[in-house]
């Protein structure tokens, strides 16, 4: 029987990076974990909102099972939206350039907003999307996530509510997912 080599079970993707095995999972913040994080930062929201009203915008995909949970456990008056990232490379005039919509609209004028995502990588879309929002004049923008990729930053974006920091690993699971799969597991783990 032959002996796998270290980089069995990995691909190699167009632009030559490793993209991560299947199937092969190791959990980093269990279920438990996870609920007691959210019910802190709720608990933060809650004293920081207290007598507000307050609007609360997911990214999706990653927030959803995140979000769920956060809106829950916040005892303000809550309204909820969900917005769709659009990210499109185009080229004009010999440069490329990258344009980022958002759907559906939602006005934000005269309200707290709080943005919600699963995970922060690069913080390159939160900027821009935290960057529309305070255009439109709203009373607070603030920023939640689950997970920030410390690492991957490029972008310095507001970070007010942070569940947890990480560097490395490849993370699924708690909405987070891997070509569709992995989202609907109650943990996150690393796929390694």
């Amino acid at each position: 029987m032959k002996k796998a080599s270290k980089t069995a079970g990995r691909k190699r993707s167009a632009g030559g990076a490793k993209t991560p095995a299947k199937g092969k999972l190791r959990t980093v913040y269990s279920e438990l974990k996870l609920q007691k994080r959210v019910r802190e930062m709720a608990a933060q929201i809650n004293g920081d909102y207290r007598g507000k009203t307050l609007h609360v915008v997911g990214v999706l995909e990653n927030c959803f099972m995140f979000m769920a949970d956060l809106i829950r456990a916040i005892n303000v008056p809550v309204f909820c939206y969900f917005l769709r990232t659009e990210i499109k490379d185009v080229s004009r005039g010999g440069s490329a350039t990258r344009e980022i919509a958002y759907t559906p609209p939602v006005d934000a004028a005269g309200k707290d907003i709080l943005l919600v995502e699963g995970i922060l990588q690069s913080g390159m879309t939160m900027d821009h999307l935290y960057r529309y929002f305070l255009g439109q004049n709203p009373t607070s923008v603030r920023t939640a996530m689950l997970i920030e990729k410390t690492d991957e930053r490029k972008i310095d974006v507001p970070t007010d509510y942070v569940g947890f920091k990480v560097t490395g690993n490849f993370l699924v699971g708690y909405g987070l997912g891997y070509q569709g799969k992995y989202k609907n597991l109650p943990c996150v783990a690393a796929l390694d």
